[in-house]
């Protein structure tokens, strides 16, 4: 029986790598495919020579923006920029690759009825009104701001998805992914978690936004891979909550990095960013009950072995309560 192949779009980023691995050490062939403009090489490590010399992984340089014509058996279409600093960098180039990427990565899987697995985002919930929030619930985006051209493109991909699926019988999954941590983040993204870590090694202040009070759920990526995994195994169509449903506020989080480092932090308050979502927590029911989903890395277990990894990405000492 020939092995199964899996394609991961933006394979080389932060989440796709780690979905790589996962997926290359569970057997399968795995093609990365990345047009390196946030993914890196280096996000495979020491593994880069072991991959290449198994004879079933294979780094494709490529734009989801344009066509390309391969032989999978699987779909994770990750590509797209994901925090706010890259994703408004250039907004058009967003919006083309949410669109017209998840397009001919659908076009792909309907060619070799690959089964199809989109990366969609909670951003697609805006700042929103439902608290927690489900999949059921539509959303408050504003489709004219700063972040419009991440929410209002996923929003676009998912319908994408499901027009596929509707009108062409294509296998389809989407999940929509909360806030995710974890080594390797890139230090310039500009997320919460990668921002705290490395202005407290660094020792500066840490840029806290508004008066700290507004939430989100981490959730660690090994967690968020198993979702992954379980999402594309199932039958189920419709969008899935994937990530971890405890919620903390942003000076909280300033508290679990302070208890890690045993020191405390100094913070430097900032005015909050257009569009910045007040609230931000899945309703992890429909994941629960659908694919036995549970998060498992406590908060404070994954932020030592994130801190631990900005340590020495940054080349300094890693702090010992870290290890």
């Amino acid at each position: 029986m020939a092995r199964q192949v899996c394609l991961v779009t933006g394979g080389a980023g932060f989440i796709g790598s780690h979905l790589c691995l996962r997926l290359f050490d569970e057997g399968r062939h795995v093609i990365c495919l990345d047009n390196f403009f946030t993914g890196r090489m280096e996000n495979f490590g020491e593994r880069y020579r072991e991959l290449v010399l198994s004879g079933r992984f294979e780094f494709v340089r490529h734009d989801v923006i344009e066509p390309i014509v391969l032989e999978v058996d699987e779909i994770y279409h990750l590509a797209c920029p994901a925090s706010p600093v890259h994703y408004q960098h250039n907004p058009v180039k967003t919006i083309k690759t949410n669109v017209i990427g998840t397009y001919h990565m659908l076009g792909l899987a309907k060619r070799v009825r690959a089964r199809f697995l989109l990366a969609s985002t909670s951003e697609v919930y805006g700042d929103p009104q439902v608290h927690p929030q489900p999949e059921t619930y539509w959303g408050h985006v504003n489709p004219n701001g700063i972040r419009s051209c991440y929410d209002e493109g996923k929003r676009v991909a998912e319908t994408l998805t499901c027009d596929y699926h509707r009108q062409h019988g294509l296998p389809v999954r989407i999940a929509r992914i909360f806030n995710t941590y974890g080594p390797r983040m890139s230090a310039d993204d500009g997320r919460v978690v990668s921002n705290f870590i490395c202005q407290a090694l660094r020792g500066e202040p840490l840029t806290v936004y508004g008066d700290g009070s507004q939430t989100r759920s981490f959730c660690y990526v090994s967690d968020l891979i198993d979702g992954l995994l379980r999402l594309m195994a199932c039958d189920f169509t419709g969008p899935v909550n994937l990530g971890n449903d405890g919620e903390v506020s942003m000076i909280e989080l300033v508290r679990a990095i302070e208890r890690i480092l045993g020191r405390t932090l100094r913070v430097e308050h900032r005015r909050l960013p257009q569009d910045d979502p007040g609230r931000r927590r899945p309703d992890l029911t429909r994941a629960r009950q659908l694919l036995g989903y549970e998060p498992r890395v406590p908060l404070e277990e994954g932020l030592r072995h994130t801190i631990a990894y900005f340590a020495a990405e940054l080349g300094l000492p890693a702090p010992i309560t870290a290890g």
